[in-house]
């Protein structure tokens, strides 16, 4: 991904997003495009027109931290977008990003690892699952493989969370906020290539679903970001219906890059039972465990 149109596109859309009232100035005045001017930004992070035009450009190779902060401060960047900028000046200056370090290559597959699929199994109450900075589900527990059999299918190409978002109609039904949904998965993939631009896969991914799918296109366009981390979803199984589940995302230190997302439901309700229902059906059920998606 070219670092200079990344970064011009993120401060242009960032700086669209805002109105001269949320930053204390008067709305005086006629505006071709909205959201702040290029000078109010300038003044607002205490920076010279010329050179916060230069960064808007794409030129921000050598900015300090504190010119990076100061754009945060004017652009009311929250934590993920300003983690995001520090990600695209160090990419431009040809240093490794704040995320994490870049996935290292080993001699064995991570979703092959006795120690994490025992992990995973262990599991038994809740969905937990493992995936990469590409969408990609690399294992899961007993109960993952048949809440996301929508997602694995009868095999062919390995799952993939973006893919079944954007390209498989079933998602509409899987998803009954695929709106929210979309904008999330996006806005996560957004932050990791920011996270490391060089990560042919990942480009190869946001390739492919540009090109076939609009929804993608348009949401890509936004230049949002977003972590995962916690939080509330809903789901509509084919087998056990309506499913409201908590979720938390947790690195895996031993092989970076890689997170576990464990979904529960709170003890007693509905979705609680469902997921016992869908446990049962389970243990009766023969679902295809996905393989590993090194190199797709």
């Amino acid at each position: 991904m070219d670092n200079r149109s990344e970064v011009r596109d993120f401060l242009t859309t960032r700086r669209a997003r805002l109105t001269p009232e949320q930053v204390g100035l008067p709305a005086t005045g006629s505006r071709r495009v909205p959201g702040l001017r290029r000078s109010e930004v300038a003044a607002i992070a205490g920076l010279s027109v010329e050179y916060y035009a230069r960064l808007e450009r794409g030129q921000i190779a050598g900015a300090s931290s504190g010119v990076l902060e100061a754009l945060a401060r004017a652009l009311q960047l929250d934590e993920t977008e300003r983690a995001h900028l520090y990600d695209l000046a160090r990419a431009a200056d040809g240093i490794p990003t704040s995320g994490r370090p870049r996935r290292r290559t080993t001699g064995g597959k991570p979703a092959e690892r006795l120690s994490l699929r025992w992990a995973l199994e262990a599991i038994t109450d809740g969905v937990a699952f493992v995936r990469d900075p590409r969408q990609n589900l690399l294992a899961t527990n007993a109960l993952g493989r048949a809440f996301y059999a929508p997602v694995i299918g009868d095999g062919g190409r390995a799952p993939n969370l973006a893919r079944f978002q954007f390209l498989d109609p079933a998602a509409r039904d899987f998803y009954p906020d695929w709106d929210r949904f979309a904008a999330m998965c996006v806005g996560v993939m957004r932050a990791e290539a920011g996270r490391d631009p060089h990560d042919r896969g990942l480009q190869d991914l946001v390739g492919e679903l540009s090109t076939r799918s609009e929804d993608f296109r348009r949401l890509w366009a936004d230049h949002d970001v977003r972590t995962h981390g916690t939080g509330t979803k809903r789901f509509h199984h084919p087998v056990v219906g309506d499913l409201t589940l908590a979720y938390e995302e947790l690195a895996i230190t031993a092989e970076p890059g890689l997170v576990l997302l464990v979904y529960t439901a709170e003890p007693g309700s509905p979705s609680a039972e469902r997921l016992r229902l869908l446990a049962s059906w389970a243990a009766t059920t023969t679902t295809a465990a996905p393989r590993d998606t090194e190199g797709t």
